[in-house]
């Protein structure tokens, strides 16, 4: 079966980093493009971040820009959002996905094939 289980959130203050974890298994990594994907309490979902099956190119939501990176290593089967810089209305919990590439333009044409559970990050004080 295919599993994808985040992992790294917590509670961070304004400026601080963390790194997310998207450890995936059940399905052949190296097909699918991946996305990180956030959900802001009382929002819908969000794209962040995705990056294409090779890793070698990448792409991000301009509110993220300079801030987060997005990277994968294929041989671990896993996927990592490092956040820098965390501002409060970072705080959502965030997904990994496998997804399509490029990036579509319009938020409905992504491809969420499998997710993940999710992980909290709370950016506060």
């Amino acid at each position: 079966e295919v599993h994808l289980v985040e992992s790294g959130g917590g509670l961070v203050q304004p400026g601080g980093s963390l790194r997310l974890s998207c450890a995936a298994s059940g399905f052949t990594f190296t097909n699918y493009a991946m996305s990180w994907v956030r959900q802001a309490p009382g929002k819908g979902l969000e794209w962040v971040s995705g990056i294409n099956p090779g890793g070698g190119s990448t792409s991000y939501k301009d509110f993220v820009k300079g801030r987060f990176t997005i990277s994968r290593d294929n041989a671990k089967n896993t996927l990592y959002l490092e956040m820098k810089n965390l501002k409060p209305e970072d705080t959502a919990v965030y997904y990994c996905a496998t997804d399509i590439w490029p990036p579509p333009i319009s938020p409905n044409d992504h491809q969420y094939d499998y997710w993940g559970q999710g992980t909290q990050v709370t950016v506060s004080s």
